[in-house]
């Protein structure tokens, strides 16, 4: 793998960023600049909203939240199998105390 600095440009609403990344993250900046600009047209689409400063904020709120939901989901899936394995552990203990 290149651990040499990749100097990329990407393009988000309609504006061009140079930036220098790790060759590791090219791919993944890429598919969300790619994300960005799919989900700003379809704002532009759906909404009668034109000012892209504000179409921005919208996007970043969608990202943010489904970032949020997904750290609620994933803790809440850690707490269910803490719980199962605390109870595994009891029946276990249980089963080899006899």
């Amino acid at each position: 793998m290149n651990d040499e600095p990749l100097k990329i440009k990407i393009s988000i609403a309609d504006r061009v960023y140079p930036l220098t990344v790790a060759y590791s993250q090219e791919e993944a900046l890429r598919s969300a600049s790619k994300k960005i600009d799919t989900m700003i047209h379809q704002f532009e689409e759906n909404y009668a909203v034109r000012d892209k400063q504000d179409v921005l904020a919208m996007c970043a709120l969608q990202f943010a939240s489904q970032n949020e939901q997904r750290t609620i989901d994933t803790s809440e899936n850690y707490n269910k199998a803490i719980e199962r394995l605390i109870k595994l552990d009891e029946a276990l203990d249980r089963i080899l105390s006899k």
